[in-house]
């Protein structure tokens, strides 16, 4: 089977930036997936120009703001029904290097089975917080997957394996907000899919809109690596026995 990809954008309110990260991506002439996350109707209105002006775009509309999570799954689903093996997501926020999508795609079509994510290289546009902040993910991620090769589970920069993915949708329900990016990756690599990793520069645009709820998100993110603690427990034979295979 020929493999057929397309890139995935959840937006919610970046009318500022989306049409930049779209042009941007034209030159791969790949379809692309924009996901209005019950954006506000200035951003709508940006997103319905950029739907009329472009012929490889194709708008979603989410009547309520879902959380980046719900966005992503909407726009993997609408890739898996139109008959796409693997979906390129990039977050519409232009904090991603676009110049190493070409890497990301070839590391996919030489690995199709495998889930490939950027691994962040930071500028100075990080704040502290966020920075330090990862380091307990990457803690618990480690142990919930018993293995080191998960490198980074929060990057949005991703190509998924949609098969893969249409099988864990029908087995879980995946978080809706920020602890999506998180979960689904310890899920698929339970599942058994290799990770693996591209350096790659991230950059926080100045007065970019971060949509990330201090209280909320971080209460989730909590609540989700419990769930999967305990799920790592159950899995602890398959897991080691992953390990020693390796």
């Amino acid at each position: 089977m020929t493999s057929q990809y397309c890139i995935v954008i959840p937006n919610y309110n970046h009318g500022d930036v989306i049409e930049d990260t779209i042009a941007s991506l034209l030159k791969f002439q790949l379809p692309i997936i924009l996901v209005d996350d019950g954006s506000e109707p200035v951003t709508q209105k940006v997103l319905s120009k950029i739907d009329e002006d472009y012929l490889d775009v194709i708008l979603l509309r989410r009547e309520f703001n879902g959380g980046k999570g719900a966005a992503v799954n909407t726009g993997l689903v609408k890739a898996y029904e139109m008959g796409m093996t693997h979906a390129l997501q990039v977050d519409a926020d232009g904090q991603h290097n676009l110049a190493d999508v070409e890497v990301m795609l070839a590391e996919s079509k030489a690995n199709p089975k495998a889930l490939i994510s950027g691994r962040p290289i930071y500028d100075q546009s990080i704040s502290k917080g966020r920075y330090y902040g990862r380091f307990i993910t990457h803690f618990w991620v480690w142990v919930e997957t018993l293995s080191f090769q998960i490198k980074d589970s929060m990057c949005g920069f991703r190509v998924y394996p949609l098969a893969a993915y249409a099988q864990l949708i029908e087995q879980v329900e995946l978080g809706k907000r920020m602890d999506f990016d998180i979960e689904v990756m310890v899920r698929l690599f339970w599942q058994g899919l290799n990770v693996r990793f591209i350096a790659t520069r991230v950059h926080y645009p100045e007065g970019g809109v971060s949509h990330f709820n201090a209280l909320q998100d971080n209460w989730l993110i909590s609540k989700m690596h419990s769930k999967l603690f305990f799920g790592m427990l159950i899995r602890i034979p398959k897991l080691l026995f992953r390990r020693g295979n390796k």
